[in-house]
C-alpha cells in the first residue's frame, strides 16, 4: 500500500525575472520560492491502479518524484507497505519501480546492458538478472531490439527498456509519470498490458497520465491535483459519477469544485 499525507514541496527561484507571465501569476508563488506542491493526499492499496490527473504544472511530476525519494519534502508523510520514505528512504528505495518522466538511458550500452546495470545495482545476482531480462523482454516485446545500442532506439523502445530496467528488482510499488506519452498505438497497447500484469500480480501501481481513455480502461482509483493540491480522491465509480457527460467533464468539475 502506498500512503501520501499532508505532502508539500517548495523551490526556489533563482532569478524571478525570467519566470513566464503564467508563472508569475501562479498563486503558488511566494516571494523568492515557488510551492509546487502544498497539500497532496492520496492512498493506492496492494492491486489498485491510482490515475494520478491534472492540468499541466499542477504538481503531479513533483508529488511522484517525491514519493519514489529523488526529492525529500517539507512536510508530510509518505509510507510504502509500512515504510516511512522520508525517515527510510534507501529502505524504501528497495521497494520502489520508479519510471521518471525521461529514460535517461546510458546510450552506448544496449538495452540488455542498461537493464542489467540496474539489476547489479538492486543486489540481482547474475542468473537472476537473465531470468528476469527474459520475462520481462517477453512482456513487453522487446526481443527485437534488445541487444542493439539504445541511443538508436525509438522512443517506444527507450520506454519498454526503462520501464524494465524500473521493475527488474520486482519491486513491491510502481510509480510511473506518463508511461505512455509520444508512444505509438502497438507500443502503448504493451505497455498498457504490462499495468494490467502488474495489477493481476496484486502490485499497486501509481501513474500520472492526460490520457483519460486509459484511466476508464485501467484504473481503480483516481487522485486529482491542481495548484499543488489534492482537489478529488475516490474510487473510480466516484469519480465517473461527477458527470454523466464523461469523465472529461468530470475531470473539469473538480477543478472548478476546487476554485469555487
Amino acid at each position: 500500500m502506498i500512503k501520501i499525507t499532508g505532502l508539500s514541496k517548495k523551490f526556489k527561484v533563482e532569478n524571478p525575472k525570467k519566470l513566464s507571465e503564467q508563472d508569475k501569476k501562479d498563486p503558488r508563488l511566494k516571494g523568492r520560492f515557488f510551492h509546487s506542491i502544498k497539500n497532496v493526499n492520496l492512498t493506492c492499496q496492494s492491486g489498485q491502479v491510482l490515475a494520478l490527473l491534472g492540468p499541466n504544472g499542477a504538481g503531479k511530476t513533483t508529488t511522484l518524484r517525491v514519493l519514489s525519494s529523488a526529492l525529500e519534502p517539507d512536510n508530510g508523510s509518505i509510507e510504502i507497505n509500512g515504510v516511512d520514505v522520508v525517515k527510510n528512504p534507501v529502505e524504501a528505495r528497495r521497494k520502489i519501480g520508479f519510471l521518471s518522466g525521461t529514460t535517461g538511458l546510458y546510450g552506448r550500452l544496449s538495452g540488455r546492458e542498461n537493464i542489467t546495470y540496474f539489476g547489479k545495482i538492486n543486489g540481482l545476482d547474475d542468473a537472476e538478472i537473465e531470468q528476469r531480462i527474459e520475462e520481462l523482454a517477453q512482456q513487453l516485446d522487446m526481443h527485437s531490439f534488445l541487444d542493439r545500442r539504445s541511443e538508436n532506439y525509438s522512443t517506444g523502445m527507450k520506454q519498454k527498456t526503462s520501464i524494465a530496467r524500473a521493475v527488474i528488482h520486482r519491486p513491491e510499488v510502481i510509480v510511473m509519470d506518463e508511461p505512455t506519452t509520444g508512444l505509438d498505438i502497438m507500443a502503448s497497447a504493451t505497455v498498457i498490458s504490462f499495468i494490467r500484469s502488474l495489477k493481476a500480480s496484486n502490485t499497486p501501481v501509481i501513474f500520472s497520465t492526460h490520457h483519460l481513455e486509459e484511466v476508464s480502461e485501467l484504473c481503480d482509483a483516481v487522485a486529482i491535483i491542481d495548484k499543488g493540491e489534492t482537489t478529488f480522491e475516490g474510487t473510480i465509480a466516484d469519480f465517473a459519477a461527477k458527470s454523466e457527460d464523461g469523465l472529461h467533464d468530470a475531470f473539469i468539475k473538480c477543478l472548478k469544485e476546487e476554485i469555487n
